[in-house]
C-alpha cells in the first residue's frame, strides 16, 4: 500500500454562512476521487455547523488550537473542544501563524504534541522565506522546523507535513514541480535518517503554496508529493479538479 493522497483546503480568515454553503454544494457535486482524504480547514466560529454539512467524504479541520486541554488563554480553542464537537484534524505551524503572530518553533510542538496526545490528526506545517531561500537556507530552515515537532512525536500515524514555501503562498508564485519535488525528497530522507525508515516511508508530505487547477497535476506526479494544502483555490470550484490531480 502506497501514501494515500491527502488535499486539504486551508480557508484562512474567509467565508461566511452562504458561501460556505456554495463551497459544500460543490464538494457534494464533486465527483472527488474516492482514493484521496479531503480535510478542509474551516474558521472555528463555523466549525461544527459546517462540519454537520459537509459530504462524507470530507473531513473538518481547525485552523489552528492551544497545547493546554483549557485554562486562561483568552481567544484561544483547545484539542478538547474539538474532540467535544466531533472535529479531528487540525492545521498547526502555518507560516501565518509563524510570521503573523509570531509563532516559533517550540510552542509550534508543544501544540502539535498535545492535539496527537488528544487524539487528533494533525497537519503540521513548515516552509522557508524568500531571504532564506535565496540565501540557500532551504534546508536548514525546513530541517528545523520538522526537527522541532519530530523530537516530541511519538506516534507518527496521524501527522501530515505540509512543506509551504512561504514566498509562494498567496502570491501567485508557485514552486516548480522539481523545486517542489526537491524540498519533499530531502524532507523524507531527513525522517529516515533522524527518526525512522518506516516513518519516512509512510509519512504523507504534502505541498501548498499557490496550488491551482493549472499547476496541480504536473505537481501531483512528483514521487514525494503526496498531496496539497490549498489557500484561495480551496473557495472556488477549482477545488475539485486539484483534489482530482491524481486522475
Amino acid at each position: 500500500m502506497g501514501r494515500k493522497f491527502w488535499v486539504g483546503g486551508n480557508w484562512k480568515m474567509n467565508g461566511d454562512k452562504k458561501g460556505i454553503e456554495e463551497i459544500v454544494k460543490f464538494l457534494a457535486a464533486g465527483p472527488l476521487d474516492p482514493n484521496v482524504e479531503v480535510v478542509v480547514g474551516i474558521p472555528a466560529i463555523y466549525l461544527e455547523s459546517t462540519k454537520n454539512i459537509l459530504p462524507s467524504n470530507v473531513a473538518a479541520a481547525a485552523q489552528n488550537c492551544y497545547k493546554v486541554p483549557k485554562g486562561a488563554f483568552t481567544g484561544e480553542i483547545s484539542p478538547a473542544m474539538l474532540n467535544d464537537i466531533g472535529i479531528n484534524w487540525v492545521i498547526l505551524g502555518h507560516s501565518e501563524r509563524r510570521n503573523v503572530f509570531g509563532e516559533k518553533d517550540d510552542l509550534i510542538s508543544d501544540k502539535v504534541v498535545h492535539a496527537l496526545e488528544s487524539g487528533l490528526n494533525v497537519v503540521a506545517c513548515i516552509g522557508e522565506k524568500l531571504e532564506e531561500r535565496e540565501g540557500g537556507k532551504t534546508e536548514e530552515v525546513v530541517f528545523q522546523q520538522t526537527k522541532a515537532i519530530a523530537d516530541k512525536i511519538k506516534d507518527w500515524s496521524k501527522v501530515v507535513i505540509a512543506y509551504e514555501p512561504v514566498w509562494a503562498i498567496g502570491t501567485g508564485k508557485t514552486a516548480t514541480p522539481e523545486q517542489a519535488q526537491d524540498v519533499h525528497k530531502k524532507l523524507r530522507e531527513w525522517l529516515s535518517k533522524n527518526v525512522s525508515e518506516q516513518v519516512a516511508q509512510d509519512t504523507r508530505i504534502v505541498y501548498g503554496g499557490s496550488v491551482t487547477g493549472a499547476n496541480c497535476n504536473e505537481l501531483a506526479r512528483e514521487a514525494d508529493i503526496d498531496g496539497f494544502l490549498v489557500g484561495g483555490a480551496s473557495l472556488k470550484p477549482e477545488f475539485v479538479q486539484i483534489i482530482n490531480a491524481k486522475n
